[in-house]
């Protein structure tokens, strides 16, 4: 059972699915945050409808939720994308279709490996306008959002998945299973043999890394 990330590599995460494969056990990918209670009623929503424009805004203070914590700045820590990597894995649980990253601009501090925020574009099958905006220097009130406009309507899935408004009417307020939900699915892939090892957020990242424009921003210390 694999917090998020599943590895520091895409190699290391193929690595660990064969090793799996040749042991004969189970293993589970957690992404988390797909977990949320309100995440499979917006999916549900979605699957009869055509996604017109969808934009995640993912913006917190990282000095509230990783205070003195160095190893999200070391290579391989992710920076950014260490809880923007929650919202891309919300995003392809949701989308009745994969998407790819089309371009990416990264904020780096002078002074730190990994970035503080992200601008991602992604190019939708069906020509939907669908960008993602992280950013680590919110020192107001955090957002965990996505905002989805449809031709039937339009959805807004908050506080990270716990809360979900179609058409401004709020239609459901969850509660705090993530965690529960999680040990549920890992008994039931061990139960029947399976395992769960979708990298798509993963990748996600890697491409955004491989993409992105670098930017060089202002020097960041606790």
């Amino acid at each position: 059972m694999l917090e998020k990330p599943p590895g520091q590599s895409l190699a290391e995460c193929f690595t660990l699915e064969n090793l799996a494969k040749e042991q004969g056990v189970s293993i589970f990918a957690t992404w988390h945050s797909r977990y949320s209670d309100c995440v499979p009623d917006l999916k549900s929503w979605l699957s009869n409808r055509v996604i017109r424009k969808l934009m995640i805004t993912w913006k917190e203070d990282v000095r509230r939720w990783h205070p003195g914590q160095e190893w999200i700045w070391e290579p391989g820590g992710m920076g950014v994308f260490d809880p923007g990597i929650n919202a891309l894995s919300i995003l392809t649980e949701i989308l009745p279709y994969p998407v790819h990253l089309s371009e990416a601009a990264l904020e780096f501090p002078e002074n730190r490996s990994t970035p503080i925020a992200a601008d991602l574009t992604f190019v939708d099958p069906t020509g939907a306008d669908m960008r993602a905006v992280f950013d680590w220097r919110e020192d107001g009130p955090q957002a965990w959002d996505i905002d989805v406009e449809t031709d039937q309507g339009s959805a807004k899935l908050s506080d990270g998945g716990a809360k979900l408004e179609i058409d401004g009417t709020l239609v459901k307020q969850g509660a705090d299973h993530e965690y529960a939900n999680l040990y549920a699915r890992m008994a039931e892939l061990i139960r029947h043999g399976n395992s769960d090892m979708d990298l798509y957020p993963m990748i996600h990242v890697c491409d955004a890394f491989s993409l992105g424009r670098r930017l060089t921003t202002d020097a960041f210390h606790y």
